[in-house]
């Protein structure tokens, strides 16, 4: 089953009210904080989109080759990048560079919570599709919430609070992991769950712990995004400084995952065993290694495999996306030429959430195409889908956003934060 994600926020940095994805027209180049919209941003979440289509529609990774190399960086990475924009976005609809305060800053708290619950029911719907996706918007929704009380801070000490969470959240949850696997509490806590009974699914332990994006591992994600965007992007520096520091995590992550399962003894031979024999050779940074299911070895905290949720895993995503970010800030800025080249992948990231709840429709209507294509003997066959998810995402974006501010369902979910205009 494979995992990816969604940013759902705009990636507008105007001095007044952000109220919802794409709430302005993309201006032409990048501008300061106090104008337009940060095209770099847009452009970071158009590739997020189409790693996202790579994992749930192209050819497995196995094929080899360049294709099967590309596939495979897109793996896990594109959600990572999709979460630290999250987290960006959140930080804009709260106030950038200054959170707001008083009557506004209430107004963008309840516009966040009302936010978080739209994207929770949205992907419970999504999930009742049964398209083999592993669908994030509800994991969004409750991430949200869990990092919106950091809101007020400023970068140096989000930066600080998550690192702190990748260095301690993915022992926690490995713990838990155990203890619901050795256990029956949580058991009694999903029987006891009105979530859990509604949606048919394990519910909060689900969303928290044991589901695909579990929020107790990707709040670093998100906070390392708010980290971000508290930052002046047009100062000097501050942006190669920013791919300089994600290349160290990505370094950091993937390298020490590296190491650590060459030195530590049988750790190899561990992982191996847990996966079924999974190729735990590439465990330090590709998903080929497989998953555990209830057999999870304290070796596991070694690798940095997509979605391993682990430490390891978590600096080399994180830096990955913070470079892939840098970049896409650096060329919107410095590249006139190549912006424009890069333009529709900017407007589709304008509509991400649009394109992303369309592309899971798309599997579900057309799943006897899907799985003619999947299960081909070279693989490649899927490799036309892809492309044809990929223009339709193009094409929808281009026009769209040539006649309209939002996106649809970016418009709809602004619609639905209305009433936080009522806070007093």
């Amino acid at each position: 089953m494979t995992k990816n994600a969604l940013s759902t926020g705009p990636s507008q940095v105007p001095s007044q009210t952000s109220s919802g994805p794409g709430a302005e027209p993309p201006s032409t180049r990048a501008g300061p904080p106090s104008t337009g919209r940060l095209v770099g941003i847009d452009l970071a979440r158009g590739l997020a989109v189409f790693g996202m289509y790579s994992a749930h529609v192209g050819p497995d990774v196995t094929v080899g080759g360049p294709v099967g190399f590309l596939l495979e960086a897109a793996r896990g990475r594109s959600s990572a990048l999709f979460a630290l924009l999250a987290g960006f976005s959140l930080i804009i609809l709260t106030g950038r560079p200054s959170p707001r305060t008083g009557r506004a800053g209430r107004q963008a708290v309840v516009r966040i919570m009302i936010r978080a619950a739209v994207l929770v029911v949205l992907g419970y719907a999504l999930t009742a599709l049964d398209t083999g996706v592993d669908v994030i918007l509800s994991f969004y929704g409750l991430l949200f919430l869990a990092v919106l009380p950091l809101y007020r801070l400023r970068a140096g000490v989000l930066a600080l609070v998550a690192a702190a969470g990748a260095l301690v959240l993915p022992q926690i949850l490995y713990l838990l992991r155990i203890s619901i696997e050795q256990g029956h509490w949580a058991d009694a806590v999903i029987g006891r769950d009105p979530l859990a009974r509604i949606t048919g699914t394990d519910g909060i332990i689900e969303l928290l712990f044991t589901g695909g994006y579990p929020v107790l591992a990707w709040i670093p994600f998100l906070i390392a995004g708010m980290a971000v965007a508290r930052l002046d992007l047009t100062r000097p520096g501050v942006r190669s400084r920013l791919a300089a520091a994600g290349g160290a995590l990505a370094l950091l992550g993937y390298g020490g995952s590296w190491l650590a399962l060459r030195l530590v003894p049988h750790a190899l031979a561990a992982v191996s065993a847990a996966t079924d024999g999974g190729s735990a050779n590439s465990a330090w940074w590709s998903d080929r290694v497989g998953e555990t299911g209830d057999r999870i070895p304290p070796a596991w905290l070694l690798v940095a495999a997509p979605h391993s949720e682990t430490t390891f895993s978590i600096l080399g995503n994180t830096g990955v996306a913070l470079v892939v970010m840098a970049v896409c800030l650096i060329v919107a800025d410095r590249l006139p030429r190549l912006t424009r080249l890069t333009g529709p992948v900017a407007e589709v990231g304008m509509i991400a959430l649009t394109v992303y709840v369309l592309h899971i429709v798309a599997l579900w209507l057309l799943s006897d195409v899907w799985h003619v294509a999947a299960v081909d003997d070279d693989g490649m066959s899927a490799l036309p889908v892809l492309l044809a998810f990929i223009a339709a995402a193009v094409l929808l974006a281009a026009a769209w956003t040539r006649l309209f501010r939002r996106g649809p369902l970016e418009s709809l979910l602004h619609l639905a934060t209305g009433p936080a205009r009522h806070v007093p």
